[in-house]
């Protein structure tokens, strides 16, 4: 069962030929005891088609000794950013000794890992032997709930305010922090709320100036400290884009003081105004390219009207429908403003455009799209429009010769690395090998699943009718 599963993962995400398997299946059969002779949990992984992924193939546990995994992790991915070991040693062939990695069930652990070489010297995959290093890690979880929680961080820096301020706590966090006493008197402020005063322009120490005289969001002192909700308020000061936050001390229902906490946010700011100014723009890219696309089919089909030629309005009609299903992908995108569509949405209004104008006349063709939603950028999107156009119209044009009805269904099934989409008709079928209808269509659509997509193409046909399929990267 095992060696089925490992064999199984290897032919579909990796490149690995029948004797770099074989090899990595007897491995697989030692591997129980490797993990008890190293005490630790131990896998086997190998590199996928994606350079920055791995995927797990094989694992074992230690029998006498406890495991860091709940539950198997055999067939999940290895991202670089998470396991960086992994993906050296795959890629250089050298021996990765303690270096930490983030595993599949969030777990902070060093990893050692040494390069598994086919007969060639290849590196086919990796061992790797995993240590739990989450407990050495527990002390820095206490600056973060600093940094996050405003009422401990107050209570906390009432008690180092007092201590040696060069080794303060305070003078290593990034926001700015100021301590008043009961009487609204500032009583300590850190570096960064010394640095911050002065871009403001305050030429005096802030130490022993009024709550009053230093807020910076309009509040008074009495109605800060009324407030214990702990609000937290953006404002903008200048050409700096601040965001305050208050937290009360108090000591048996007795005010003891009040802590005011600034954070610069005037980067972030500016990133999201970016980002809004690049949304109206892809949207309005996209909208001007969908129009000019529009406007060239519609040109294409008024020249095709005054042609006797039947032949030469077929190529028009092809032209033109090539050209709407690239519409069809920017219209979506204009009105979205980001580069990632969904391919399902694509794929429908695929279909309106080409019931609208690629029916064949006289014939009930019932076309039905299904299955999941994927979203993907607009080259790739672009590219699945086009095949899914070309496969749709060589369908209507072959499949229901003699046949006044048929059904065509377009099937998305979104997988963890590649996905696919099928194109399934009750036609009358073909000779896949003989007679390949649509030559020229055909062509364009291998070119881009393998160029574009770098994916595969599949056709199956019989008298009870035709399956296409077709690959693509997910990621």
């Amino acid at each position: 069962m095992k060696r089925r599963k490992l064999r199984e993962i290897c032919e579909i995400h990796t490149d690995l030929n029948h004797d770099d398997i074989e090899k990595l299946e007897k491995i697989a059969d030692i591997l129980p005891i490797i993990a008890d002779l190293v005490k630790a949990d131990v896998f086997i992984d190998c590199l996928t088609r994606d350079p920055n992924v791995a995927i797990v193939v094989a694992e074992a546990k230690p029998s006498m000794y406890p495991s860091m995994y709940k539950y198997t992790v055999v067939g999940e991915l290895a991202l670089r950013e998470n396991e960086p070991a992994a993906l050296r040693t795959l890629e250089t062939g050298m021996v990765t000794r303690d270096l930490k990695a983030i595993t599949q069930e969030n777990a902070t652990v060093k990893q050692n890992v040494v390069p598994i070489k086919n007969n060639e010297g290849k590196t086919i995959a990796v061992l790797i032997m995993e240590q739990d290093i989450t407990e050495d890690l527990n002390h820095n979880r206490h600056m973060e709930i600093l940094s996050e929680t405003a009422q401990q961080l107050a209570e906390t820096l009432l008690s180092f305010k007092e201590a040696d301020v060069e080794n303060s706590i305070t003078n290593h966090l990034n926001d700015a922090i100021v301590i008043f006493d009961e009487k609204g008197i500032a009583t300590y402020a850190n570096p960064v709320a010394n640095e911050l005063y002065k871009k403001l322009g305050y030429k005096d120490d802030i130490i022993g100036m009024h709550f009053n005289n230093l807020v910076l969001d309009g509040s008074t002192f009495d109605s800060a400290v009324s407030d214990r909700s702990c609000n937290i308020f953006d404002i903008n000061v200048g050409k700096l884009a601040l965001q305050v936050k208050y937290a009360v001390t108090n000591s048996k229902d007795k005010i003891k003081g009040l802590t005011m906490l600034i954070k610069d946010i005037t980067e972030v700011k500016e990133k999201e105004k970016e980002l809004i100014l690049k949304s109206f723009a892809i949207r309005e890219i996209h909208h001007r390219v969908k129009n000019n696309l529009q406007t060239i089919a519609s040109i294409l089909r008024l020249q095709s009207r005054r042609i006797d030629n039947e032949q030469a309005k077929k190529y028009f009609s092809e032209s033109i429908n090539r050209i709407l299903s690239i519409a069809v992908t920017h219209e979506i995108l204009a009105q979205n403003g980001v580069d990632d569509v969904d391919i399902k949405t694509i794929i429908q209004k695929l279909k309106e455009y080409i019931l609208r104008y690629g029916t064949v006349p006289n014939k009930d063709i019932r076309l039905e799209v299904k299955g999941d939603t994927i979203m993907l950028d607009s080259d790739k999107a672009t590219s699945i429009a086009l095949v899914v156009n070309e496969l749709l119209q060589n369908s209507l044009q072959y499949a229901f010769i003699g046949r006044d009805n048929g059904e065509i269904t377009v099937n998305i099934q979104k997988g963890i690395m590649y996905s696919n989409v099928s194109i399934v008709d009750d036609g009358v079928g073909f000779n896949v090998e003989t007679n390949k209808p649509g030559s020229l269509g055909l062509n364009i659509v291998k070119s881009i699943v393998k160029d574009k997509l770098n994916g595969n193409l599949n056709i199956d046909s019989s008298s009870l009718g035709t399956r296409i399929e077709f690959d693509f990267k997910t990621e």
